[in-house]
């Protein structure tokens, strides 16, 4: 039986709640890492024209997320609570498990490269060489520091990324000042493909690039600590994804236009921090602290995320009802202690390159989830459905087909393996007969279909051989008079419509 819980007051508004993790997420390993990579082997037009499609796809996303968002009462569990609403427990729990999975591991690959760039400054002089331990060790205990830290106080973490959002604006601050204060060059206006073979290059880079636009869907999942769940939403979520835009086009034009960088450096992936600690104002000193507060918001916001996913989940029986207890402070913290552990696990497997990319497929299902259910909640059309965003049906569905078509690129393997996990998540809770309590957009769309076809009977002249009995019966009391029902039914011999 699905349940709904009140677990504490909601106490987060949108800029500290949605906007502000949102936007760090997005400004976070990608920007500082890749965008001389993707510059120095695109070229300026064809970099703004990838940083154009790749948030053109996430804003339509971000769209469909608000219009659901705007026209339900939200609770816990963000994407997934958004989901299960829509196309019902079993899909919603299915993209629930996946949403969860990749927002856990993500804490894991995060924490990794916090601790592998910390761990550049390894004092050699002093300490020797760095041991082959030293970087999953240092990454475990960041992972335990954090989930710590999130499993007593929402607050206190999301009142951190305040200075972590400083941290960026300097950097960015300090890139400017280096470019403009030293000697400037013309950009490059074609593609040169130094490091990416040029067949299907573009392709190759919008892959790598467009989990960069993807950190909003993970920031909502604070729905159920919000003071006004669907406006935050709708503003954080469109705000940032604005904002990310604006951010993520002037950075190309700057390493496209400064003389400090060779294209031939910028394109070796190898560069990565260097692009921007090669130019920026006063080296490193703004943008290795900016470059670490990026990932650590990132790791904070999964950690944040995953338990109330959890924590949603358990609420709906989905999962055993001991995971949605909350302390005193609201917080999942059974939930926070699970994610954390199994995380931790996940340091074993050392390199995690090959699971990044089904964890960013995993993340992908949720754009096309959401802008299939905003698709189909316009083409319905229920009386219900009043979202303060007006999208058109089709916009929505170009979303899904994009991001399925971005989810191929990163990884037909992660692709297939994603879709048979949530098969089977979907199977399994299918065999539960779960029960719902709310309506769904399943009964809408074959009300839909009913009322449509019964139109179309009009255009068409009913003859013999298509005549089907509709058969109405008044009865007081089904038991006594089963006889009767028996002959009404034998009448129709199962080929027409019988209504008692």
């Amino acid at each position: 039986m699905a349940t709904t819980q009140t677990v504490h007051k909601k106490k987060f508004g949108t800029f500290l709640g949605v906007f502000l993790p949102s936007l760090l997420t997005v400004l976070g390993l990608i920007m500082y890492l890749r965008f001389g990579w993707v510059v120095g082997n695109l070229g300026l037009p064809l970099t703004i024209t990838l940083v154009i499609l790749a948030n053109v796809i996430t804003f339509i996303t971000g769209l469909s997320a608000a219009a659901i968002a705007t026209n339900i009462k939200v609770g816990v569990g963000g994407v997934y609570y958004l989901i299960s609403r829509s196309l019902g427990l079993e899909t919603g729990g299915a993209i629930g498990v996946a949403f969860y999975i990749s927002r856990t591991l993500s804490i894991t690959f995060y924490c990794f490269g916090l601790a592998e760039s910390i761990l550049l400054f390894w004092p050699i002089d002093i300490w020797g060489t760095m041991p082959g331990y030293a970087i999953p060790l240092f990454t475990a205990l960041i992972i335990i520091l954090i989930t710590f830290v999130s499993g007593k106080s929402a607050n206190l973490v999301l009142k951190f990324q305040v200075p972590m959002l400083i941290l960026v604006i300097l950097s960015i601050v300090a890139l400017v000042v280096g470019v403009f204060f030293n000697e400037l060059r013309m950009p490059e206006w074609s593609p040169a493909y130094r490091t990416v073979a040029p067949e299907a290059g573009f392709w190759i880079i919008f892959a790598v690039f467009f989990p960069g636009v993807t950190g909003f869907l993970a920031c909502i999942a604070l729905s159920g600590d919000l003071k006004t769940p669907g406006k935050s939403i709708k503003d954080g979520t469109i705000n940032s994804v604005i904002t990310g835009a604006l951010v993520y086009l002037l950075i190309p034009v700057l390493l496209s236009i400064t003389a400090l960088l060779p294209f031939d450096d910028m394109a070796d992936e190898t560069f990565g921090l260097r692009n921007w600690t090669e130019v920026a104002f006063l080296d490193g000193l703004f943008i290795y602290p900016a470059a670490w507060g990026a990932i650590l918001s990132s790791a904070i916001g999964s950690v944040l995320s995953g338990p109330r996913v959890l924590q949603s989940l358990s609420m709906d029986g989905l999962a055993p009802k001991f995971l949605s207890r909350v302390s005193k402070t609201g917080q999942p913290t059974i939930a926070t202690w699970i994610t954390g552990a199994i995380a931790l696990l996940a340091v074993a497997l050392g390199s995690l390159d090959t699971v990044a990319k089904f964890v960013t497929v995993l993340f992908l299902t949720l754009y096309v989830i959401i802008n299939l259910v905003a698709a189909t909640e316009k083409l319905v059309a229920e009386p219900s459905y009043r979202p303060q965003v007006n999208i058109p049906w089709y916009w929505s569905l170009a979303g899904a087909l994009s991001a399925l078509f971005v989810m191929y690129l990163i990884s037909p393997i992660a692709l297939l393996g994603a879709l048979v996990l949530e098969l089977g998540c979907y199977i399994y809770f299918k065999k539960k007969a779960l029960e719902q309590q709310w309506g769904d957009v399943n009964a809408g769309m074959w009300m839909k279909i009913a009322r449509f076809s019964l139109m179309r009977i009009n255009e068409y002249p009913i003859s013999p051989r298509n005549w089907r009995p509709i058969i109405l019966l008044f009865v007081n009391n089904v038991n006594e008079r089963m006889e009767l029902v028996k002959l009404a039914a034998a009448f129709g011999q199962n080929r027409g419509i019988f209504s008692i």
